[in-house]
């Protein structure tokens, strides 16, 4: 119910679909909405609170809690890094996200098809 109020759960929450492309809503009955298309992995289960929370290692995130960090895209296309750059326009990336339909499954093949994405360092999580 609070999840559903956007001013408690932030601004910045990547709101998902699920394969019918009906909203998902966070939930922790029967493994959750979420959690249990990851929870195997510690690793991608990172990135995808890293990418759905927009706390991932990148300018966005870099201008908030370390100013000092360049915060430019290093593809030097964009003056800001952002997760909608990073999923829509980043180009050293193999398989850009699909911008019609923010789906989990779309998630999961964008993190497979670039698992540096969303990381601290290039492939550590």
């Amino acid at each position: 119910m609070y999840f559903q109020a956007s001013d408690y759960r932030g601004k910045i929450f990547l709101d998902l679909n699920d394969d019918d492309d009906k909203p998902i809503q966070p939930s922790y009955s029967k493994g959750g909405a979420w959690l249990k298309h990851f929870s195997l992995s510690n690793s991608l289960c990172t990135q995808v609170t890293r990418l759905i929370t927009n706390h991932a290692p990148i300018g966005k995130y870099r201008i908030r809690f370390f100013p000092n960090e360049p915060s430019s895209c290093p593809c030097g296309q964009a003056p800001l890094e952002t997760r909608d750059h990073i999923l829509h326009n980043y180009e050293r990336y193999q398989q850009l996200w699909n911008p019609k339909r923010d789906s989990l499954k779309d998630i999961l093949t964008f993190l497979d098809s670039n698992p540096g994405a969303f990381c601290f360092q290039e492939g550590i999580t």
